[in-house]
């Protein structure tokens, strides 16, 4: 499985960004798939996941409301739509797959990792 993250930018705050997360094997084929994020200094926090049908989103409370996890099978990308940024969403985020049907909210349950993309939510 290889992971290719993509769309990170500079914005301001209350702005959107949309996020891809590109698969080498079919998104059907890896039960889970989640987003995490790292800011300068900090550890690495989970930002989203989705389970093994795609079809229950689990999110961080940061991010509640804001953000929405989704899939697409015919493209084999995981995407996540963050709206109403804020300052602190700024970060690099990554993307990652995990052989499991547990959708899990610390990095040591994924296997996979993508490179990451920066986003960056000026004030």
């Amino acid at each position: 499985v290889q992971l290719q993250a993509s769309g990170g930018g500079l914005v301001q705050a209350g702005a959107s960004l949309r996020l891809s997360c590109a698969n080498s094997e079919p998104t059907s084929r890896v039960y889970v798939m989640g987003w995490f994020r790292q800011a300068p200094g900090k550890e690495r926090e989970f930002v989203s996941g989705l389970n093994w049908s795609g079809d229950l989103p689990f999110y961080a409370d940061s991010v509640e409301g804001r953000f929405t996890i989704s899939r697409d099978d015919a493209k084999n990308t995981l995407y996540l739509e963050m709206n109403s940024l804020k300052p602190e969403d700024t970060a690099v985020y990554y993307c990652a797959a995990a052989l499991g049907l547990r959708v899990g909210r610390r990095a040591g349950e994924y296997d996979y990792w993508g490179q990451g993309t920066l986003v960056t939510v000026s004030s």
